[in-house]
């Protein structure tokens, strides 16, 4: 699935744009286990680097989803989304 990431990610940030509705649906891929096992962490990342994008979808959906997580959980999506936008 890393590679589905790396894709993805990369097509949405190619010549400089930014399209936060590819981030909100690996969101929602990894929120609903849509062709892979569900990783809340992983959703959340994805939405809240989709949020940061400019969506209000995922806005939205990240904060439905950050009620359902752990501390520990929310604390290791925050920092893996910081991560990648720091690289990105």
């Amino acid at each position: 699935m890393a590679r589905f990431d790396i894709q993805n990610a990369s097509d949405a940030t190619m010549g400089g744009e930014n399209r936060a509705d590819v981030f909100c649906e690996m969101g929602l891929m990894y929120a609903t286990g849509r062709g892979c096992d569900i990783d809340l962490v992983a959703a959340h990342k994805w939405l809240n680097i989709a949020a940061i994008k400019g969506s209000d979808r995922a806005a939205a959906l990240r904060a439905d989803l950050t009620m359902t997580m752990s501390k520990t959980d929310l604390a290791t999506a925050l920092r893996a989304a910081r991560e990648w936008m720091t690289m990105h």
